[in-house]
């Protein structure tokens, strides 16, 4: 057979063998330079000093930069704080006129007589929002408060309710709110976490940790939970005897061995998390003991959060906390107030409110008006509510039941127009009626105010789209002033 001829720049084939083997060998290679280059820019990735939760810029002009959310856990009534129901006294110990048709609630049908409410109400500032004597400091501050009468949502009982109002479903294991707002926007202060989490209690949150858990998103998008005591960062200040030059050292070598350990393992994202809290948690050391140390507040900043009074001292740390937090540069802070459902009144609801509104009253108002003389408020939006209200049927003769179906919630700063109220349920406060907003019309309004798109902030799972708001819901942009 006569010896195929050599061409400087090809070689010419005889047989179908060697233009098979010859193709096969270049789209291998083809292959071959894509994987190459995919590991030389995850390579150039790694080693650079990009960071997932690095500010990120909006989808349009932002009003609120950070969020502080003071979440009533357990359902307060709206019947007795915010949403005045003169009706209600004059039906008491009637039943529900048949025009509501069936009801069902967390403990069945009701057929409960309604219950009156034993407030004192009173129309407080220029706008003449009534609020009842529960809440009277706060009252004070009604001028800055856009009252939402009409709230309502999916969750019948306190572990979905209080579910769908963290993540938007009824159904554990999506991200949360604030995951949410850290994956969208990132965070002002790497020294710090992004989003963070106090409770009043040492009690657990109904549903746990997945309240203000990632979800699908990387783990690193997690809440990070504060303590209740004067030390929230356990563990934060090094041990006596370690110069700053040795825990930098011991913090350089864990993470190059848990890098090593993750890159065998690319879609566990709890090892990237546990990395970069390693990291944070050394730049924390740093930065971190200054927020949390309220020693440095006047005794009248400590006065006005209530830190000189047993009833408030513990709710109003937290909303001091909170504001130092968000001067710091922490994206989004919730804050539970009656962890582990106290809130839920379904007997004596005059002793369990009167209670909690004593404890949250002055905390609150101090925060609102601390937030406003630092000029904060405008860049902070604050928002207050439960899962659900409750009922205006009794329950046990001096309770309400639950109550997704109408409720109040409020919100202030950041943007929105304070002084007047929103919607309204009927005449007993049983169902929101006019300009109603669901929850995922309530998240995508707190997207909105910090200039997200609901629409657009997506997280591709698993080849899906997915949206905090489950693709419904729009947001109340009339909130904005």
């Amino acid at each position: 057979m006569a010896s195929k001829p050599l061409i400087p720049h090809h070689e010419l084939l005889y047989t179908r063998r060697d233009f098979l083997w010859r193709a096969g060998a270049g789209f291998g290679a083809l292959a071959l330079a894509g994987l190459l280059q995919q590991e030389a820019t995850a390579l150039a990735g790694a080693s650079s000093d990009l960071n997932p939760l690095a500010a990120k810029p909006p989808h349009f002009p932002v009003r609120a930069k950070s969020v502080i959310f003071l979440f009533m856990e357990g359902g307060p009534s709206h019947l007795d704080t915010f949403d005045y129901k003169p009706k209600l006294r004059e039906m008491a110990g009637q039943r529900l006129p048949p025009s509501f048709g069936p009801i069902i609630t967390a403990m069945g049908e009701s057929e409960s007589p309604l219950l009156a409410d034993r407030r004192q109400w009173k129309q407080y500032g220029q706008s003449g929002i009534w609020v009842s004597d529960w809440l009277p400091e706060i009252a004070e501050c009604v001028d800055d408060l856009a009252v939402i009468r009409s709230c309502w949502g999916d969750g019948l009982n306190h572990a979905n309710g209080v579910c769908q109002m963290n993540t938007g479903s009824i159904l554990g294991g999506r991200p949360s709110l604030g995951a949410w707002v850290s994956y969208g926007l990132g965070t002002e202060n790497e020294n710090l976490p992004a989003f963070t989490v106090l409770c009043d209690n040492n009690s657990q949150v109904i549903g746990g940790p997945r309240n203000w858990g990632p979800g699908f998103m990387p783990a690193l998008y997690q809440g990070v939970r504060l303590g209740p005591s004067t030390e929230p960062f356990p563990n934060l200040n090094p041990p006596r005897g370690i110069s700053e030059v040795e825990q930098q050292g011991k913090i350089e070598l864990l993470s190059e061995l848990n890098r090593q350990h993750a890159s065998r393992r690319p879609d566990y994202t709890e090892l990237d998390a546990r990395i970069r809290s390693y990291e944070m948690a050394f730049h924390m050391q740093a930065e971190a003991p200054g927020v949390v140390d309220l020693s440095k507040e006047s005794e009248a900043t400590k006065e006005l959060y209530g830190l000189d009074r047993d009833e408030t001292a513990s709710f109003g740390r937290n909303c001091l906390l909170a504001r130092r937090l968000v001067e710091h540069g922490v994206r989004f802070v919730q804050l539970y107030s009656g962890t582990g459902s106290k809130w839920d009144a379904h007997a004596k609801i005059e002793q369990n409110h009167s209670d909690l509104c004593r404890a949250v009253d002055k905390p609150i108002a101090g925060l609102l008006k601390d937030l406003k003389a630092r000029g904060l408020l405008e860049s902070t939006l604050v928002l207050w509510g439960g899962e659900f209200g409750r009922t205006p049927m009794s329950e046990k003769g001096d309770g309400r039941d639950h109550n997704p179906t109408g409720f109040t919630m409020w919100m202030a700063g950041g943007g929105v127009k304070g002084g007047h109220v929103i919607g309204e349920t009927d005449e007993l406060g049983l169902r929101a009626v006019k300009e109603r907003l669901h929850v995922h019309d309530l998240h995508a309004t707190i997207l909105w105010l910090m200039g997200l798109d609901h629409s657009k902030l997506v997280y591709r799972h698993q080849g899906r789209p997915e949206r905090l708001t489950l693709n419904v819901g729009e947001p109340y942009t009339k909130i904005a002033g």
